[in-house]
């Protein structure tokens, strides 16, 4: 028979105080371990053939009966095939995961925020991720914790702006997608996404499309565009002079309006626009036609200005200067709308292979050939795209 270890009595166990390990009775394998004057509970047992060491505590925190009761526990864990040691690290782990569950959303979206905002193009962009949430999604579900948010609560802040303000709901729809997209892989919830689109609610809330059909920028039809060019050429000052380079580079108005002389290589005809002033945040080479080259050698360098375009305030263009232009001198386009000409040019009026057109604008190409025309970027090809479309633009100015 196994030796019956006699039950130390509270009192006896508070004045042990020497090192060493103490059986205190009361449930088999528990004891006191001493060591420099720290005090724990340890329980010992085995499991499969293996000894095993389970800590209980320390003492006085647990006392004496808390520990006794511990033990007995475990004990019954054991003899009913359970491990002690595992059920109690599984305990744990599901109490972990339910404080991680606990996560509200505001709190998520700020995470995902931080985790992104760098890999974002700017400053903006990250002001009206936060200002959609925060307006639309926050006052719906901004305590919810992420695990219990559903469909409902989705519809909630998305239907009442569906049909009034679409473009925001359905870009507010995008994000709260991605941020419990980021919830899931983080662990803080599982199961479906309720705010996607695909094969959900796409069944619910009507098609924004057909609610608010995209509207394209306003452009100028690609035969008026020579006269356009020749009626611009007439206009002094420096918004009517980055217009026309607008025109000739295909390029976008914030890229013309930032461009620094650095950029620039007149005798390469060539402007290299860094990554961090394009839209896809990757550098972009533009071949410089022979008007654009011109166009630039006519520019009277300020001292102590690095703008190709400088304003009065010695500063770059602001994002109205190009727009106001077009609307005083009754254009009926928009900047932005010369990149539609272009392409509508190149598309009706010439047989330039598709994908190097889309390079001109500084396209993503979605196709299986973009890794090798993103390494050559397909220079020598656009070069002579860029020429044929200064050509067609400036022939009015030609011909003078």
């Amino acid at each position: 028979m196994p030796k019956r270890i006699l039950e130390k009595t509270a009192l006896e166990v508070s004045r042990l105080r020497t090192d060493g390990v103490y059986s205190v009775g009361g449930a088999p394998g528990l004891h006191l371990q001493i060591i420099g004057g720290s005090r724990v509970w340890v329980f010992r047992y085995r499991f499969m053939h293996q000894r095993r060491r389970m800590g209980l505590g320390s003492y006085p925190a647990v006392s004496l009966a808390a520990a006794r009761e511990a033990a007995r526990q475990a004990i019954g864990l054991r003899d009913a095939g359970i491990d002690p040691l595992k059920a109690r690290a599984d305990e744990r782990e599901a109490a972990r995961v339910a404080i991680a569950k606990r996560l509200e959303f505001d709190q998520a979206a700020e995470s995902f925020i931080k985790e992104h905002e760098s890999t974002w193009r700017s400053l903006k962009h990250v002001q009206q991720w936060r200002n959609t949430l925060a307006t639309y999604a926050s006052p719906h579900f901004g305590t919810v914790p992420v695990s219990d948010i559903d469909q409902a609560m989705v519809l909630r802040a998305l239907s009442p702006i569906w049909k009034t303000k679409t473009e925001t709901a359905s870009r507010l729809r995008g994000r709260i997608e991605q941020v419990l997209d980021w919830a899931t892989a983080h662990g803080h919830r599982s199961g479906t996404n309720p705010a996607r689109w695909r094969g959900q609610l796409e069944h619910i809330l009507a098609d924004p499309d057909k609610v608010a059909p995209v509207k394209h920028h306003e452009a100028v039809p690609f035969a008026r565009l020579p006269a356009v060019y020749q009626q611009l050429a007439a206009v002094q000052g420096q918004s009517a002079i980055a217009l026309r380079f607008l025109i000739l580079t295909a390029a976008r108005s914030g890229e013309v309006r930032g461009m620094l002389w650095s950029e620039v290589d007149l005798e390469a005809a060539l402007w290299i626009i860094p990554a961090a002033r394009m839209k896809a945040g990757k550098e972009h080479r533009v071949p410089l036609s022979r008007q654009a080259v011109a166009l630039l050698k006519g520019q009277t360098r300020v001292e102590h200005v690095e703008h190709v375009f400088p304003s009065n305030r010695k500063g770059p263009l602001s994002d109205m200067a190009l727009t106001a232009v077009m609307r005083r001198h009754r254009l009926g386009a928009v900047p932005h709308g010369f990149r539609s000409t272009f392409r509508d040019w190149a598309g009706e009026m010439t047989h330039h292979p598709r994908d190097a057109v889309e390079l001109c604008l500084a396209h993503t190409i979605d196709t299986k050939t973009e890794a090798a025309y993103r390494r050559a970027d397909m220079l020598e090809k656009r070069t002579v795209i860029m020429q044929e479309w200064a050509d067609y633009a400036a022939h009015a100015i030609k011909q003078k």
